[in-house]
């Protein structure tokens, strides 16, 4: 027959905790031997990744890129009208040499037909160099766009300087449209190299 422990017996053997010779053990913290990432570790914009690669040509980028053709376009025209101009000249001086050998141009005739000409063959290779760069565009590194920096801001030096012309000269207005349409074409240029969008899309990489 067996009894209940006395409480006051001491050598009788002390009561047990409920689960004795298997602790207990405290609930794990969420996430406990696995921590946790902090939100967004690892997934922050910008944070252990490369920034973001442009998957089609910016807006500015491709404006500038039309700009340059156009560029070129008028540049081919203007180089017809320099180079028939030269040959009208040199014809006229021709003719009127080959009739009484005077020169209506005041002996500048042969002269003048070769400044033309100059004139509409550097007009060519700067309507050549255009369209070239316009379609670097598309696979072209930071040096094109660098180059097209360059451009732009050459356009627009040459633009102050026929603006200051044009109001020199009794303030032509058609000088003054001309040069205003192309220092926004030049600024335009310059704006659409130099914006974040135009640098990374010149930056990314090419396979």
């Amino acid at each position: 027959m067996s009894y209940p422990p006395d409480p006051n017996n001491p050598y009788g053997q002390p009561p047990q905790a409920p689960g004795y010779g298997y602790p207990q053990q405290a609930p794990p913290a969420a996430g406990y031997g696995y921590p946790q990432a902090a939100p967004g570790y690892g997934a922050t914009p910008g944070y252990g990744f490369a920034p973001a690669v442009p998957q089609s040509m910016p807006g500015l980028v491709v404006t500038t890129r039309v700009l340059l053709f156009i560029i070129g376009a008028v540049q081919i025209i203007g180089a017809g009208v320099y180079l028939i101009a030269a040959a009208a000249a040199k014809e006229v001086t021709n003719r009127a040499q080959e009739i009484d050998g005077s020169d209506p141009f005041n002996g500048f005739g042969n002269a003048a037909a070769g400044v033309l000409v100059v004139v509409g063959i550097l007009c060519v290779l700067f309507a050549a160099f255009s369209i070239t760069l316009g379609v670097k565009f598309g696979k072209g590194g930071p040096a094109v766009r660098i180059t097209a920096l360059v451009y732009g801001s050459f356009g627009a030096l040459l633009g102050l300087l026929g603006l200051a012309g044009s109001f020199a000269n009794n303030a032509n207005p058609i000088g003054i449209v001309f040069t205003l349409m192309w220092l926004a074409v030049s600024i335009t240029m310059i704006v659409g190299m130099s914006v974040k969008d135009g640098v990374a899309w010149f930056a990314r990489p090419r396979y």
